[in-house]
Formats: C-alpha cells, sequence, structure tokens
C-alpha cells in the first residue's frame, strides 16, 4: 500500500481508485469486525468509510512511524461508536498490526468500544460521549493558531450528534477565531439511534446554520472521492473561516439490506447476512 505522500505523486485518477479500494477494505474489515465481537456500529461504519479513507490514504499529512510528530494533521473521531472503521484505518495505515483487529471489542483489547488515546498510536483524543469531539478539536485547533503552526485539524462527527448544544458553542467559537485551520466533517446520513434525524430534531437547513455561525460550508456527495479529495484536499490558508463539509451518505452504504436502514445503527449481521454483505462488497 503506497504512502499518502507516495500517492500524492500518483496521478488523480489513480490516487482517487486507490482511495476507493482502501474504502471497500475498510468496509469489508470493518464489518468482519463486528461480526465476530457480535457488537459495533457498521451503519456508521459504512457511511463514514469513504471520508475516513480519503483523509488517510489522500489528504492528511501523518506518518505512523511518529505519531506524536508536533506537525502532523491531526483527525478527531468525534463520532466514537463508529470503532470498527477508525480502527481499521489505523491499522490499514500502519499504527499497530493489521493482525490485532480480531481483538476487537475483546476482554482487555486495545480496540474499545470507544477509542482511548491512552491505549492506541493515532487517536488524539477519547470519544464516545457525544458532542466532545468538536470541541476538543477546537481546543486543538487554536493551539495551532496560537502557535502558528502548519498542522490542519479535522472533526468527523455523526449528525444527530449535531442535537448536542456543546458543539454549537464550539461552532461559535471557531467563527469568533476564523479558524481556518479547523475542517469539520459532517457525516449526513441522516438516521440516528432509533429514528431519522428531522422526526427526532430537525437540523436543516444545516448549511446555512454553520455559514450564520461564520464558518465555511460545502456540501458534498460523502461517497465520491474525487469530490472529497477536492474539498478536504483544497489549502485552506486566506480563507479565514473555518471549514464545514455536510458529507451527504447513507449509513449501511454498500450493502442492499443495510442501505439507509435505521435498524443497522447498531445491528450486527448473523452468518447469512455477513456472507451475504461481503458478496456485495467487492469491487
Amino acid at each position: 500500500m503506497a504512502s499518502v505522500a507516495e500517492g500524492r505523486l500518483a496521478g488523480r485518477n489513480d490516487l482517487t481508485e486507490a482511495i476507493r479500494a482502501e474504502a471497500l477494505w475498510l468496509r469489508r474489515r470493518s464489518f468482519q469486525m463486528v461480526h465476530e465481537a457480535q457488537l459495533g456500529h457498521p451503519g456508521g461504519d459504512f457511511s463514514a468509510a469513504d471520508v475516513v479513507a480519503t483523509l488517510y490514504f489522500g489528504v492528511m499529512r501523518h506518518d505512523a512511524t511518529r505519531p506524536t510528530d508536533p506537525g502532523r494533521d491531526r483527525f478527531v473521531m468525534s463520532k466514537g461508536h463508529c470503532t470498527g472503521v477508525f480502527y481499521a484505518a489505523l491499522a490499514r495505515a500502519g499504527y499497530f498490526p493489521e493482525a490485532e483487529l480480531v481483538t476487537y471489542m475483546q476482554p482487555l483489547s486495545r480496540l474499545n468500544g470507544h477509542p482511548n488515546r491512552n491505549y492506541l498510536p493515532g487517536v488524539e483524543t477519547n470519544t464516545g460521549p457525544l458532542g466532545h469531539g468538536l470541541p476538543v478539536a477546537l481546543g486543538i485547533a487554536i493551539a495551532g493558531q496560537l502557535d502558528n503552526a502548519p498542522f490542519r485539524t479535522f472533526v468527523l462527527t455523526g449528525d444527530g450528534e449535531l442535537q448536542e448544544g456543546s458543539n454549537w458553542e464550539a461552532a461559535l467559537t471557531a467563527g469568533h477565531r476564523k479558524l481556518e485551520n479547523l475542517t469539520l466533517i459532517v457525516d449526513r446520513n441522516r438516521l440516528q439511534q432509533g429514528a431519522r434525524t428531522e422526526d427526532t430534531a430537525g437540523l436543516d437547513p444545516l448549511d446555512d446554520k454553520f455559514r450564520a455561525f461564520g464558518w465555511h460550508v460545502d456540501v458534498v456527495d460523502g461517497h465520491d472521492i474525487s469530490q472529497l479529495l477536492d474539498v478536504l484536499g483544497n489549502s485552506p490558508k486566506g480563507r479565514g473561516k473555518p471549514h464545514c463539509i455536510i458529507a451527504n451518505t447513507f449509513k449501511g452504504k454498500g450493502v442492499s439490506f443495510m442501505h439507509d436502514n435505521v435498524a443497522w445503527h447498531h445491528g450486527v449481521p448473523n452468518k447469512e447476512q455477513f456472507e451475504q454483505a461481503m458478496r456485495e462488497l467487492v469491487e
């Protein structure tokens, strides 16, 4: 597997196809982890897989051999229940051996149901209680701004998670401080535990809300690697605003019986469902 730096030297089409292949691998491997553990949140893993793959294998400056390098780009997985795709990406990027993924959710495993920075390299902060990731990422970005540091801070939230007020306090402060080094990606799959987001507490017009808080906003297809490369890869320098990317996605993307199905927020597959998913998750 090519490193991020090597990938950037490749042609755009080659890079896009390489990231698409990584996203497929993340879906397959994370679903296998959930199946073996009989625990997890595969619907959200699948909706976020293309965003996570684009960040780790096409955009972020990071080196798994130097996980605390001060110049690294930071990634915060605010929707911390989606550890299947997150751990799979960290392992694939070389932060720990891929063989360790078989310990997912097992007693004494480093691969908890929620990520813990004290256990795993590459985890910037503990997440799980929703609404914490963006405030923490805000603090990281403020530190970078004060130090005039070159790193960028990326944070991925769920859309239902934005019903937590702490996110909007952070959004207000980020706009006030003009944190152009902060990028928020909203996994806009429109489903949360047990219901649709708009039936629970409506978020639309979500783009206008962030613009009103002083953010630059892009709305993209969160499963289109080329679009994700465009909006995530462009330098934010000179924009003078934090960046919000609303990535329209589908929970369970890639598997017919999971697609846009709220039951797979934290569903686990039986043997037949697992085998069907593996047949469908092919190039």
